[in-house]
């Protein structure tokens, strides 16, 4: 069923119901009342989970322990995830890195949005002793507890490659399947003993990292064709997903106090329009199922080593020219239009800046005209560092399904 303009009515009836939401969220303030409800009983359960984490902390403390769960909390951080998924894409598998990535995204909205909804404390450091090896778990320990996002996140992506393993390889066999199975089974229950060893989480932020985990990857198994025929093949997917990553945005629950929770969510919300972009760009060749696997007679290990040569150098460059132009072209923009922004970190002229007052001599009419329609929205700085940081990693997940595949038929590799 169709709207008027060829705009599918499911497309219509998903952004209006986001933006309702907004509104309602607005006027009704949801969140306080959803946090007023949620956060004093998380925080009385933290509490009380506090002597058990030293308990675990005293008889298991050792350097080998403490470098291997340090270790395993980068292996299902967000970094890890936003090298690794390209390197997936090139071997072959374009549908389930594909999957994998737009997977990542929601479940990273989802597990942060409920963070900043429930704003519930970590184990107190001290008494707890919290270990952040490095500067990715120095960040996340300044976000909220519940729930762990490791432990949520390795669910859906460990319990997604399984459903994929399961019905794509027509190879595998029982004693495969039980190999695999209890190889990542470990993993999840290192990740969970882990997040508690370090001080990062208590019990119940590791249970409901699972329990938020099975639920986000069972709505996934359900939808994910979905999903996968509307962006290889829908009609208005650029635009639609434009809409959707920019009320995403403003739907995301405020927290009590800020946390880095938001910049991840931007992140992978780039990850996603530029994956999805780049896959109406490039058509059939991101496309193609049948593409040759790696280590097959197709795709020689050589091969492979050739495309990592030659595709990690460029996402990282069309990274870093993504963010130097949207540092430049958005405060432009937001000044031309009259939208009062500031800067967190990005663009140093604007920290601190709480609004926009500069005209340009000889405007236009139609930057005039936008901007008396912008000033019809709440008067207040809005943070362009969201919008730079959307557009690199947009640029980065373009490239990567788009750029470098082209750049791969160039090479013959």
């Amino acid at each position: 069923m169709e709207a008027a303009g060829g705009v599918a009515f499911w497309q219509t009836l998903s952004l209006s119901s986001i933006l309702g939401w907004v509104v309602a969220s607005s006027l009704f303030h949801l969140t306080k009342r959803v946090r007023a409800l949620t956060q004093p009983w998380v925080t009385r359960r933290v509490l009380a989970n506090t002597p058990f984490i030293l308990r675990l902390q005293q008889r298991m403390r050792n350097g080998f322990l403490d470098c291997m769960f340090s270790a395993i909390s980068c292996i299902v951080s967000v970094p890890f995830y936003t090298g690794f998924l390209p390197i997936v894409f090139w071997s072959g598998h374009t549908k389930l890195a594909r999957q994998m990535t737009l997977l990542m995204a929601f479940s990273d909205y989802i597990g942060n949005s409920i963070k900043d909804i429930v704003s519930a404390p970590r184990p107190s450091c001290p008494p707890v002793r919290r270990v952040t090896a490095t500067e990715d778990e120095k960040e996340n320990a300044l976000e909220y507890g519940l729930p762990s996002a490791h432990c949520l996140n390795t669910i859906c992506l460990i319990g997604y490659f399984l459903h994929y393993l399961l019905n794509h390889d027509p190879k595998i066999d029982d004693t495969k399947i039980a190999v695999v199975f209890s190889l990542l089974s470990l993993l999840v229950i290192l990740t969970g003993i882990g997040r508690i060893y370090l001080g990062m989480h208590s019990l119940i932020d590791v249970a409901a990292g699972f329990i938020f985990g099975f639920a986000i990857l069972a709505l996934w198994l359900t939808i994910h064709e979905y999903v996968d025929e509307f962006i290889t093949s829908g009609h208005n997917v650029i635009s639609f997903w434009a809409s959707l990553s920019f009320l995403l945005c403003f739907a995301y629950p405020t927290p009590e106090f800020p946390t880095p929770s938001f910049e991840y969510h931007t992140a992978f919300n780039g990850v996603a329009f530029g994956l999805v972009s780049g896959i109406q760009r490039a058509g059939l060749r991101t496309q193609d199922d049948n593409a040759p696997y790696l280590f097959s007679s197709e795709l020689p290990f050589a091969v492979f080593t050739g495309r990592l040569l030659v595709g990690i150098p460029t996402i990282l460059t069309i990274k870093f020219c993504s963010k130097s132009v949207a540092k430049w072209l958005l405060p432009v923009a937001c000044n031309t239009l009259g939208i009062p922004i500031t800067s967190s970190c990005y663009v140093p002229t604007l920290k601190g800046f709480n609004g926009s007052k500069r005209k340009y001599e000889g405007q236009q009419y139609v930057a005039a005209y936008l901007e008396k329609m912008v000033n019809l929205w709440p008067h207040k700085a809005y943070d362009v560092d969201t919008g730079i940081r959307f557009l690199q990693y947009a640029g980065l997940s373009w490239s990567a399904v788009d750029l470098v595949p082209a750049l791969f038929s160039l090479l013959n590799l």
